[in-house]
């Protein structure tokens, strides 16, 4: 009983937090923060972290905060301090949630909270670090979410502390280039470029991690041999369906689920969240905007027929229709 008075309580406070801040967001602007921090002192640094941290719980909008601090503290210092916080506020909203509803999201997980759940079991803290550079949910949701896994505390601390850093500094150097602009600072047109750079960074790097974490593309031969094996992949044909029966046919037991439709239908593949999925198309171009698509929402194993049908084609492979 205590217990529950407790978790009634923390969940009371929370919610009037929120509401406060969705309250108040109007207020919650960079130059309205850069003038209570500016006020602390020798302590600003800490308040600001702590700021961070409790904005994070909040809900409130990180960028802007982030933004502050690269104003405030400058490229280094700031992109510390905005880490720190970050990472305080994402542990604090993970603890939360793992107090609160641990229980009851084992019992009555959503599927996308399921599916979080099974890449976590099944990849750990390097399910983490792909989150946080590709997330799946917004930063705020994907915090509490995480406290609903397994993962172990000092795991889930560490990886996000380390993964985090890459769009930390982008944002934090663009709020400290907003204030060189608006003083007039000197070598603006390298700090723009720089920051141009990072935020170029940051963009390519779900792109890179999902190509990492897919491997090589499979080569049609390769995917011939492993059909005929025990766990063979899945066949996922994106390709329209007046394609997947037309002239080139389609491979033999491949699922037809078109690249237009597949964030409707991807509950058909829930099955094979954890197993791998071999995608095929006419050749390469859509097959790897539908891996992208998948990998985000979690798919372990993911792969592009390389070349698609024309290559299965050229090497002679079974082909069905109808």
């Amino acid at each position: 009983m205590p217990e529950r008075v407790g978790r009634l309580s923390l969940l009371g406070l929370l919610l009037v937090g929120i509401a406060v801040v969705w309250v108040c967001r109007d207020d919650l602007n960079a130059a309205r923060l850069y003038s209570w921090i500016d006020h602390g002192g020798a302590w600003a640094p800490m308040l600001f972290m702590l700021l961070y941290a409790l904005a994070t719980v909040l809900f409130a909008p990180g960028s802007v905060i982030t933004l502050a601090g690269g104003a405030l503290f400058g490229p280094v210092w700031g992109t510390l301090y905005n880490l720190v916080g970050a990472t305080l506020g994402a542990t604090f909203s993970f603890l939360i949630a793992r107090y609160l509803a641990g229980d009851w999201a084992e019992r009555r997980a959503g599927r996308r909270l399921r599916r979080l759940k099974r890449g976590v079991d099944a990849e750990g803290w390097r399910f983490v670090a792909l989150v946080r550079l590709v997330p799946l949910l917004p930063f705020n949701l994907l915090n509490y979410a995480l406290g609903l896994t397994g993962i172990r505390l000092w795991h889930y601390v560490l990886t996000s502390f380390v993964f985090m850093l890459p769009g930390a500094l982008a944002y934090t150097w663009l709020g400290y280039l907003g204030r060189e602009a608006v003083a007039g600072g000197s070598g603006l047109i390298q700090k723009g470029l720089f920051a141009l750079a990072l935020l170029a960074l940051v963009a390519f790097l779900p792109r890179l991690v999902g190509a990492m974490r897919r491997g090589n593309a499979i080569e049609v031969q390769s995917l011939r041999d492993r059909l005929a094996l025990p766990g063979a992949p899945l066949v996922l044909d994106v390709r329209r369906a007046e394609d997947f029966n037309g002239r080139l046919g389609h491979i033999p037991r491949a699922v037809n689920i078109p690249l237009e439709q597949l964030p409707q239908r991807q509950e058909l593949l829930e099955e094979w969240l954890e197993r791998p999925i071999a995608v095929v198309c006419h050749t390469d171009r859509r097959s790897e905007q539908a891996a992208a698509l998948l990998e985000r929402e979690g798919f372990a194993h993911v792969q592009v027929v390389k070349g698609g049908m024309v290559a299965w084609h050229a090497m002679g492979g079974p082909v069905e229709w109808g």
